[in-house]
């Protein structure tokens, strides 16, 4: 397993009104996008291809979609620029990848 492009604990998760996590973990590794709690189980995970990421308006927050299901993530300071960053760049590696094997 390739170490991350994205770490961030801590993450407050909720589905609509519904708080998943007040302390959860989203990781961005090996081209997928993936939401756990603080227990370390996950709760969602999805490939970056297929994630959505809104953050406008919202300080410190994002809302993530992740195949059809929205959640808000609570990421803390400075973190939403990282997310959003880490994502660009998986999708580029992931677009490099299939370029190369032709897919």
């Amino acid at each position: 397993m390739a170490e991350p492009e994205f770490d961030a604990t801590g993450v407050g998760i909720s589905r609509m009104l519904r708080s998943l996590t007040r302390a959860g973990h989203v990781l961005v590794r090996d081209g997928e996008l993936v939401l756990l709690t603080s227990y370390g189980s996950e709760i969602d995970s999805a490939p970056v291809d297929e994630v959505r990421i809104s953050g406008y308006g919202l300080r410190d927050q994002a809302l993530a979609t992740l195949r059809g299901r929205s959640y808000l993530l609570r990421l803390g300071r400075g973190h939403r620029e990282g997310l959003l960053s880490a994502l660009r760049t998986a999708r580029a590696k992931a677009a490099a990848e299939r370029g190369v094997l032709g897919r």
